[in-house]
């Protein structure tokens, strides 16, 4: 009798979420095999790492015939490596979804042909661009790369005109050859995300509304499911299901929103796992990253529905003192296994409670004894006012 061969999930990116996804995959009776460019990538820690640069083809030849599917653990895998794969074997996302989310001004113009509102923007690649730009959108306003920023790298806000040369001195040198792009500021009031997946049937769900709460531009806090006023979730979901088939999409990806004025602006997608919805690791019946694997290997996808409420702490730098979160009841601990240092995603942890008061009553107890009152403040807020 031969012995039954395990589908093989290629992951490109070897960080925490490929570390997570392999965790996923596990019980699936899926392997996992990472290619990243670090031999001291986290998720070698659970699944096999094929270290190597992107632009090596005989490497990544040998990777594609080890693998059922591949899948990106970040978005800013060079094109030329996403179409290399392609050619070989199935590529989950698509490598047009990569692209549109690797550039700034391309996601926008998709967003509005979804009919996603957004702020006004307006591509920049020279001074003189940018002086055209901020006569046309105004200030504040803020000046990104349209390629390779994250979590608040490569912007600078305009709080006026007169800002005008030290954003393009702070910036402008990045400006060649990807160029930049001038978005208007949102004043919001809140950040909301809907983590959404879509099978490789074409079968779509979403998982409830997020709302996050960022310091310096990267993600410090998250609640889920947020506070739906107006009806924001069907309307968010609606939005999310026309990208996805837009781009024909297959797997997780993530649609950042601004709340303006009770209604939603895009304001970002992540065509992957993402950080605001590593809540459903124990919130939800089914996780962003099983549901991931699931799609891309073409498994019947898993039930987004939560189990109560969830409220996921981002660790930054490093990691706090564990012992008082894994005193509390279903409060949960994930170290990632990386390295100390300066604003560097190091873990996260989720508390969950059936109900707004005992997760008040939990989230007060264990904020005060990680030192971390400040960090709730804005939970706790939403969940007094019910």
């Amino acid at each position: 009798m031969s012995a039954h061969r395990q589908p093989v999930l290629g992951i490109l990116g070897g960080g925490q979420l490929a570390r997570m996804l392999a965790l996923a995959a596990a019980p699936l009776g899926v392997r996992t095999v990472v290619v990243d460019g670090s031999p001291d990538a986290c998720a070698g820690q659970v699944a096999p790492l094929r270290v190597m640069p992107w632009n090596d083809y005989a490497g990544l030849e040998a990777f594609a015939h080890e693998v059922d599917a591949v899948t990106f653990d970040f978005e800013n895998v060079p094109a030329e490596t996403a179409a290399h794969l392609v050619e070989r074997v199935a590529v989950r996302p698509n490598p047009h979804a990569l692209a549109v989310a690797q550039d700034r001004v391309i996601e926008k113009t998709t967003f509005r042909e979804c009919g996603i509102p957004t702020a006004d923007f307006a591509p920049v690649a020279t001074r003189e661009e940018l002086d055209r730009a901020l006569a046309q959108i105004g200030a504040p306003a803020i000046l990104k790369t349209r390629r390779f920023g994250y979590d608040g790298k490569g912007q600078f806000r305009l709080k006026s005109l007169a800002d005008a040369d030290a954003a393009w001195v702070a910036l402008g040198p990045q400006a060649s050859p990807n160029g930049l792009i001038l978005e208007a500021f949102v004043p919001f009031q809140r950040e909301l995300s809907v983590i959404a997946v879509r099978g490789a049937d074409g079968e779509f769900r979403t998982w409830p509304l997020t709302r996050n709460w960022h310091v310096d531009g990267v993600l410090n806090l998250s609640l889920a499911p947020a506070e739906d006023l107006g009806n924001l979730q069907a309307k968010a979901d609606a939005l999310a299901c026309v990208l996805a088939e837009k781009l024909d999409y297959v797997g997780v990806f993530a649609l950042e929103l601004f709340v303006k004025d009770g209604e939603l602006l895009g304001n970002e997608m992540a065509p992957r796992v993402h950080n605001s919805g590593h809540w459903s690791i124990e919130g939800a019946y089914t996780s962003q990253f099983e549901n991931h694997v699931r799609a891309v290997m073409g498994i019947p996808l898993g039930d987004t529905g939560v189990r109560g409420l969830s409220v996921m702490f981002n660790w930054l730098g490093e990691l706090p003192d564990p012992a008082p979160l894994l005193r509390a009841t279903d409060a949960h601990w994930h170290d990632y296994g990386k390295a100390a240092r300066p604003g560097r995603k190091v873990g996260h942890a989720t508390v969950c409670a059936p109900d707004a008061a005992t997760m008040i009553a939990r989230l007060e107890t264990v904020s005060r004894a990680l030192g971390r009152e400040a960090q709730v403040a804005g939970a706790l807020e939403v969940l007094h006012a019910g």
